[in-house]
């Protein structure tokens, strides 16, 4: 008489199964969500975290069925396999926020130039909802900043402001940095010696020894010429938003460009929107911004 052997079933690999796949699906929703639909950051990360929730579920459920398996040879092998496989993903994404979360310091707002921090232009405000933060940037943050970011430095360029300000514009619009208020990007209108010089129209009753063009006075810049000139003698500054390419984080910049003794600096400051903890984002899209635009001004950089 033939003997028959009956393998146990490992329910715990089945409900890793199944909690990984929820755990993905989740964590795909969100991230399509909060980069092309319109879901707000905290809720996002909120969304994130129940994910990441349930993917350490499916890890350990998935342990759970393996042992079975390796001890009692349970059923169950390929569904912990396939746990795993999809938990991977949201476990990811939240081990590498709980790294730079402790590696980091919690500060949502850097600056190249820690003693005249540039302005914003209009200040940014959102509904922080549940992820909420210090109303302003204390002298204690740009000292965690300093320790943190000592290569975070403004640019020197041998150049004038026209130049420089035109790479500005143009590295930005290259690192996903979209412009939203410019105060002092006015040029001023030509000067006096390139404009043209009216010329009188003569008329019937002109003397015909009279020469044709009579020296007519022309009058000084009007007053909002000299307004433009005098902002542009102070510099340029401009504000605008970008977001991480992955994550779709979304981040205000400031760029304030001043020009001193034909040189011109560069300063740069960026600040994460959401949360108290930007996880070093907001250093690292100055660092990228800097870095290409030394670039692109290569040849008259400056210490």
């Amino acid at each position: 008489m033939a003997i028959r052997f009956d393998r146990p079933v490992s329910s715990a690999a089945r409900f890793a199964r199944r909690f990984g796949a929820f755990a993905l699906v989740l964590c795909l929703a969100a991230l399509v969500g909060h980069r092309f639909v319109g879901l707000v950051t905290p809720y996002f990360v909120l969304v994130l975290l129940v994910s990441a929730g349930f993917a350490l579920l499916a890890v350990l459920l998935a342990l759970v069925g393996l042992r079975s398996l390796w001890l009692t040879g349970a059923e169950g092998g390929l569904d912990a396999l396939r746990a795993l496989i999809f938990a991977a993903l949201p476990i990811a994404i939240g081990g590498f926020a709980i790294e730079r979360y402790f590696a980091l310091p919690a500060i949502y707002d850097v600056s190249t130039d820690l003693v005249s921090v540039p302005e914003w232009l209009k200040p940014p405000d959102a509904d922080q909802i549940w992820m909420k933060r210090p109303p302003a940037v204390t002298a204690g943050d740009r000292d965690k900043q300093s320790k943190a970011y000592p290569e975070l430095t403004g640019r020197r360029y041998d150049g004038a402001i026209d130049r420089v300000l035109e790479a500005v514009k143009k590295v930005a619009k290259q690192s996903g940095i979209r412009i939203t208020r410019a105060n002092g990007d006015s040029g001023p209108n030509p000067d006096l010696e390139d404009r043209p010089v009216p010329q009188p129209q003569p008329d019937d009753g002109a003397v015909a020894d009279a020469p044709e063009a009579v020296p007519v006075p022309t009058p000084r810049p009007y007053d909002d010429d000299v307004a433009q000139l005098i902002r542009r003698a102070n510099g340029v500054t401009l504000q605008g938003e970008t977001r991480t390419l992955a994550l779709g984080l979304r981040f205000d910049v400031i760029i304030r460009l001043r020009e001193e003794a034909e040189t011109t600096f560069v300063d740069v400051r960026v600040a994460s929107r959401y949360g108290p903890a930007d996880l070093g984002f907001s250093a690292d899209i100055a660092e990228d911004y800097l870095k290409a635009l030394d670039s692109e001004l290569l040849g008259i950089a400056g210490g």
